[in-house]
């Protein structure tokens, strides 16, 4: 009889250990010092799902403070020779590699290989390691955020991969309004809103929101945030910050992220097929609410929801 697959040790992180009092960084704002205290102490939820090392990422969710006390995340449009999602704007990360220890690991090795912020948690403290996300290539993409502390540090690009490095704060991912109402770009271009979004056919399971967010130079040829990048600081912001965005989320019967990924899990033949061939049974997936028939137990004893769930399945 063939033994269960272990849990995947790439989502076994280490604790994250910070003070902000005695950490080298300008004075926080006092909505800045709560939200890196939010993403301390987040958890993510209990991963019930096993997904296939050969189809994992990790990206850095790069968090900075400015001289204002707020925050910012570091974000880089990829180089346009690239064969996907050339030109792009995204967050430092790529997929696993042979010898990774975690995804942790990953999106910090991915980052300095890319951007040139070096491998060092004493330069970049962990914050929090945020729930997978999955991408449109069906690949599950978990957001390692950090803090910058080090303010000697000075970027080096890798100009094949990347074409350049601006940052965007994080609290403008919560709001419909530009951060940055007075710069050149955003008056040369009034006409364009700063939020918007477009509702998609998600393999026929319902409606996904996807949102974006301009970044003040497109004029320069920068592409707005969007997909999941902009899904993945949309949901930092959320935690960071405590509240829910000023817009609607999801679409209307949106599946949630976890139902999304147990679904690709189960019948995506690329996430399928890398499954199975690490040993891991897809099948075993939990289903959707709406599939699943309630037993006589559910029927007398309706299942309560934590405090704080409907925030966690938001996206």
């Amino acid at each position: 009889m063939a033994s269960r697959p272990r849990r995947s040790s790439l989502l076994k992180f280490h604790r994250p250990k910070l003070s902000l009092d005695n950490a080298p960084i300008p004075p926080l704002k006092p909505e800045s010092r709560q939200c890196l205290q939010n993403l301390l102490a987040y958890r993510p939820p209990k991963q019930n799902l096993i997904f296939p090392k050969a189809r994992s990422a990790g990206v850095l969710v790069a968090l900075f403070v400015g001289r204002m006390g707020d925050l910012y995340v570091l974000l880089s449009r990829r180089a346009a020779t690239l064969r996907t999602y050339a030109g792009d704007t995204s967050l430092p990360g790529g997929k696993w590699e042979q010898g990774d220890r975690n995804l942790e690991y990953t999106a910090r090795r991915e980052a300095f290989e890319e951007i040139g912020l070096p491998n060092d948690p004493r330069k970049a403290p962990l914050l929090c390691v945020m729930e997978p996300f999955l991408s449109g290539n069906m690949t599950v993409v978990t957001p390692v955020v950090v803090l910058i502390v080090d303010n000697t540090l000075r970027p080096i690009l890798n100009a094949p991969e990347v074409a350049s490095l601006f940052s965007h704060p994080l609290k403008s991912f919560l709001h419909e309004q530009p951060p940055f109402p007075t710069e050149l770009d955003m008056i040369e271009q009034p006409e364009q809103p700063y939020h918007t979004f477009v509702d998609i056919n998600w393999h026929n399971q319902g409606k996904l929101r996807m949102h974006r967010f301009l970044t003040g130079r497109e004029a320069g040829g920068t592409k707005p945030i969007f997909g999941l990048t902009a899904s993945i600081l949309i949901r930092a912001a959320t935690i960071g910050y405590g509240r829910e965005p000023d817009y609607e989320l999801n679409a209307p019967g949106q599946p949630s992220l976890p139902e999304r990924l147990a679904y690709a899990l189960r019948n995506h033949p690329v996430l399928r097929e890398a499954a199975l061939k690490e040993g891991i049974d897809p099948d075993r997936s939990p289903e959707r609410p709406s599939q699943r028939k309630p037993s006589t137990g559910d029927r007398r004893r309706p299942r309560l929801r934590r405090a704080g769930s409907r925030v966690r399945s938001r996206l």
